[in-house]
């Protein structure tokens, strides 16, 4: 039999049902549960959907009294274990009181959250299924210091911020335990600032998101992915990727390949495009960032959910299945990380708590003009080690093989794109960033430390910033490679140009062996280069299309035997005859064409010959690997030199000719006897007009170009050749 309560507690004030009617409870484990004011016993409750609840224990019902606004109270005398009965009058619905729950998070979880140094942040903070006190439901964690009050909101609570507000613990966390709560649901945190009004904000470690333009997190599944990676992982941590091949294929996933109108998902990505990039003979794939972004047309660059791989693709175990099929492939898999920047937009971290949280106040330090976006406060221990546990996730949980670190340079100069008076110098009056170098230093420390054995980590860093690759503990950054934005900006150049006037400019492709060697490079043909009116690949080469493509053919044969690791925008393989467009995919109809199909066939044999001469990758950061023969034959626009790897391999001669006139060459020569023509970019399977040496050349001629030999070697015009030594001697 149900007991009423005739005499309600006479501590719940009316200024403390006016509080909780209009969202203003400032210790609402103090305010709700059976505690409240420290009476044991004394619940209070509120629901205003509800025209009565009563709290069900095992020795009865105990109904509550209303007591306006949608609060009830009533006293429970001893009882602890209670669920609640609501009822609107028609519908009856049951649930478990939250703040009968006490709290989940330990103390050393928020020391380490204070301290910046949570290594596994994401499983302290953000929504997780668990079961707490013997109950099943979600724990929801959150930092936000600065704020008065936090709740959480979704539709299972009608989206108001007064039915959930989350418990105030050390360190500027708040949470809550939802019980009955399932993964799937969709939520914000209702942010009640210091000043102003309430406003809703997404989870900055929300693990899955609503597919945009929604904007909400999700509570995530459970991961049940069943890695069958084992053998490519411990290959990858006994390999040095410094003495590998390295060709990565770049790949917008919006815009790779659409099926009936839309991108391909994770799941269909996993078989189309981890067979095409097998198949291309390349060793990565490197995915523009998968991290949830708002705006398609930022192409993930300016990401709102750093935790989160992008539901435009499906669910982030879809996207470890996609890691994973790629792995049984031989496949690596790199992804973009944009630690420089953020978005403003209304439900991402910007005044996440009311106040310049994770930026800097003064827009002088916090402001990008360049993007109109914020930059990171990366001298505030806890944002840093929000960035750098998000390093560690993507390597840990999706078994990612390393992160491409978008716009390094934009993070290490404080007056990088600014002008006079728009910046802040540092403590010693110059553009150094010292707080991002800190940062930049402990991130691949922990990336390399924290993360499985064998990842990498690659800057995008524009300048001549010394030691990009250097050790951190030796002064360096610490990233495992740097994009070689020099040699790609000079040699690009140079083929720009009409090929009568190359003589002219031939130092833009020998300048770049002046510091090949200072630094691990990847040489990086990327996105960057066919956007913006910059025109595709095809479309920088000058001449008829049959010139075009066979200009392009003797820069890629260039490419792959120079020094460096190689990357190639997708499209950019078989010459797509415009620029990239996002919203649309790649021109896959050129492939009709017998000249886009050879270039094709090209890269794809430049991939298997690369691989399979350790020339040309053994040491690629090592000048003693790398000889020159023809230097200085600007008049007729040739190049050779040779690459050399470890003891015992055969070395490997590369000579280009970027003219329209074909050459008799004296080609000096390392080694005397029989030379293999091993791959000519003239050859017809390429689209070319298929002249040159028969196979062969024997080098039998007197020393030349400060080699012992030498032989005369057919260069067809705008071609590049590959000559090994066809045995040992």
């Amino acid at each position: 039999m149900a007991r009423a309560n005739t005499t309600p507690p006479k501590d719940i004030s009316d200024d403390d049902i006016r509080a909780i009617a209009e969202g203003r409870v400032d210790d609402p484990f103090d305010m709700f549960g059976p505690r409240h004011r420290g009476r044991a016993g004394v619940l209070v409750t509120f629901d205003a959907y509800a025209q009565s609840i009563s709290a069900i224990t095992p020795s009865g019902e105990v109904v509550l009294q209303p007591k306006g606004q949608g609060v009830f109270c009533g006293d429970l005398g001893r009882r602890k274990k209670y669920h609640l009965r609501a009822s609107d009058g028609v519908n009856t619905w049951e649930y478990d009181d939250p703040y009968r729950f006490g709290p989940v998070l330990g103390d050393m979880d928020l020391y380490l959250i204070g301290e910046g140094t949570h290594r596994r942040l994401w499983d302290a903070l953000g929504a997780h299924p668990v079961t707490h006190e013997g109950v099943a439901g979600v724990h929801f964690a959150v930092w936000a210091p600065n704020a008065r009050g936090v709740s959480v909101v979704g539709g299972f609570n009608g989206w108001d911020g007064r039915r959930a507000p989350m418990r105030h613990r050390s360190n500027g966390v708040w949470e809550i335990f939802l019980p009955g709560l399932q993964p799937g649901e969709a939520y914000k945190y209702q942010i009640r600032p210091r000043d102003g009004a309430p406003f809703l904000k997404a989870d900055p470690v929300a693990r899955a998101t609503e597919c945009p333009p929604a904007t909400a997190s999700l509570v995530p599944a459970a991961t049940t992915r069943d890695w069958a990676d084992a053998d490519w992982m411990g290959r990858r941590a006994e390999g040095n990727l410094h003495a590998e091949p390295v060709s990565i294929y770049e790949v917008n996933l919006a815009s790779w390949r659409h099926r009936d109108g839309r991108a391909l998902s994770y799941r269909e990505a996993a078989e189309e495009l981890v067979d095409y990039a097998h198949h291309m003979g390349f060793t990565h794939i490197e995915f523009m960032p998968l991290a949830e972004y708002p705006f398609g047309g930022s192409w993930g660059y300016q990401p709102t959910g750093l935790y989160a791989p992008t539901a435009r693709h499906g669910s982030p175990d879809d996207f470890r299945a996609l890691v994973d099929a790629a792995h049984a492939k031989d496949l690596g898999v790199l992804m973009d990380w944009v630690p420089a920047h953020f978005p403003n937009d209304a439900h991402g971290i910007a005044h996440f708590d009311g106040t310049p949280l994770y930026e800097h106040a003064d827009p002088r330090e916090g402001f990008h003009p360049d993007w109109n976006t914020h930059i990171y406060n990366f001298g505030r221990t806890e944002v840093r080690n929000f960035l750098t546990a998000n390093a560690i996730y993507w390597l840990r949980e999706f078994h990612l093989d390393g992160l491409r670190v978008d716009a390094v340079a934009s993070m290490l100069y404080r007056d990088y794109s600014r002008e006079d008076g728009a910046w802040i110098p540092n403590r010693d009056g110059g553009r150094e960033n010292y707080e991002a170098i800190d940062f930049l230093r402990e991130m691949n420390t922990l990336a390399y430390g924290e993360g499985p054995a064998g990842v990498t980590v690659v800057a995008e860093e524009s300048t001549a910033w010394p030691g990009v690759t250097a050790p951190a503990h030796h002064g360096g950054l610490g990233f495992g490679f740097k994009w070689n934005m020099g040699w790609m900006n000079d040699t690009l150049s140079f083929m720009e140009k009409d090929p009568i006037h190359r003589r002219h400019h031939h130092n833009q492709m020998t300048f770049g062996l002046v510091y090949a060697f200072s630094e691990n490079y990847v040489l990086p043909i990327s996105h960057d280069e066919v956007v913006h009116g910059k025109g595709s690949m095809l479309q920088k080469m000058p001449g008829d299309h049959g010139s075009k493509l066979a200009n392009l053919r003797a820069y890629y044969g260039f490419m792959w035997g120079h020094p460096g690791k190689k990357l190639l925008f997708m499209g950019c393989e078989f010459g797509q005859g415009h620029e990239w467009n996002h919203d649309t995919e790649l021109d896959w109809a050129a492939l009709g064409h017998p000249g886009h199909a050879g270039l094709q066939t090209l890269v794809r044999d430049l991939n298997t010959f690369y691989r399979g001469q350790p020339a040309l990758y053994q040491r690629d950061a090592d000048s003693t690997a790398f000889t020159w023969i023809d230097r200085d034959a600007y008049e007729e626009s040739v190049l050779s030199w040779v690459r050399w790897g470890e003891a015992g391999t055969k070395p490997v001669v590369v000579i280009c000719n970027f003219t329209p006139v074909e050459r008799h060459w004296p080609l000096g020569l390392p080694l005397g006897g029989r030379w293999r023509e091993a791959l000519n970019t003239d050859a017809e399977r390429y689209g070319g007009s298929n002249r040159g040496n028969l196979g062969w050349v024997i080098a039998d001629g007197p020393p030349q170009s400060g080699q012992d030999q030498s032989a005369t070697v057919l260069v067809p015009p705008l071609s590049t050749l590959f000559l090994i030594p066809e045995e040992d001697q």
